[in-house]
């Protein structure tokens, strides 16, 4: 139901691996997509994938921090030079409405779209991106305002009852068709009424993407019935308590904890510090949070996939697949 695609995985600045902050959000129904911070650099990454800036609906940044929102100019400078025409709504703290208007007005940039702000200190209840998606925010704690968001499809699935079909001898096709649709049929001089004939079942996912934060714990209720957590884990919690709080990120360690407490079936670790970038570092954050969850876990990777299907099971490939 739900796909996350890796733009950036990086904290601070990018390297050769892994680009700074980015997420794409995407519901497999439709082509709309929704972005997670832009740190400079994400409208290449998004260039290396199959989404497109047409299709994109609403882009939410976390906090002001440079690796989480400095490409965001430029991507939307980008969709405008590739005749988006389209409203596009931006969550985010209200800095970043006041740097985009500063910054067009001395870059001399006009775009050929709207774009609907909302300060995302302000938002209270969900919001409806459409009628089966929705994104809430919740605060965290960080260096400046920082803000976790949870992405929530609920759909319906209807499905034939066959067995009723073929015990009155209604051929496929048409009619078949008409019944699912929610249209009633005549069928030898009756009247068939459709919801005798479907099935309608809810599908429900939820999951939670943090900005930079160094207190879990804060989204202990925006985890409650949530399928999966995708949270910073810049340090190991040695190094972590080596370069002290001033940072005010998360430790590997201290995320699995919380995970493990809520019992979250899925959590994806991201937000590297450079230092983690090698395939040493990456083992080390993995074996630190194997020691305190016992959940399925994934170490994000820049332009990786995973999909959420409608009963929460995870999966990974890459975004050529």
């Amino acid at each position: 139901m739900l796909q996350f695609t890796f733009l950036g995985t990086s904290s601070g600045v990018p390297s050769l691996t892994r680009n700074v902050s980015g997420l794409a959000v995407r519901h497999r129904k439709n082509k709309d997509w929704i972005l997670i911070d832009a740190g400079e650099g994400t409208q290449h990454r998004i260039q290396q994938t199959n989404l497109t800036l047409q299709n994109l609906k609403a882009i939410c940044i976390t906090h002001v921090h440079g690796d989480h929102c400095y490409g965001l100019l430029g991507l939307l400078a980008s969709a405008g030079m590739n005749g988006r025409k389209d409203a596009l709504t931006l969550i985010a703290p209200k800095e970043i409405q006041a740097w985009l208007a500063s910054s067009m007005q001395l870059t001399e940039l006009y775009l050929p779209y709207e774009i609907n702000f909302i300060d995302v200190a302000t938002i209270k209840a969900p919001i409806q991106i459409n009628p089966e998606l929705s994104i809430s925010a919740h605060s965290l704690h960080h260096r400046v305002a920082s803000y976790a968001f949870a992405i929530e499809v609920t759909q319906q699935q209807k499905k034939l009852n066959v067995d009723a079909l073929n015990a009155l001898a209604i051929p496929k096709g048409k009619l078949w068709g008409d019944l699912q649709q929610g249209k009633n049929i005549e069928w030898n001089g009756d009247v068939l009424q459709s919801q005798d004939f479907v099935e309608v079942t809810t599908q429900h996912v939820k999951a939670i993407i943090s900005g930079d934060n160094d207190q879990p714990e804060l989204l202990h209720q925006a985890c409650k019935n949530a399928d999966l957590l995708i949270h910073e884990s810049t340090y190991t919690q040695e190094t972590l308590e080596k370069v002290g709080a001033s940072p005010m990120h998360s430790s590997a360690k201290m995320v699995a904890e919380f995970a493990e407490l809520v019992r979250l079936p899925n959590l994806i670790l991201t937000h590297f510090s450079p230092r983690y970038h090698g395939a040493k570092g990456i083992a080390l954050l993995e074996q630190e949070a194997k020691q305190f969850y016992t959940g399925q876990l994934f170490m994000a990777e820049d332009l990786k996939v995973f999909e959420l299907d409608a009963v929460g099971t995870l999966a990974k490939f890459s975004a050529s697949e």
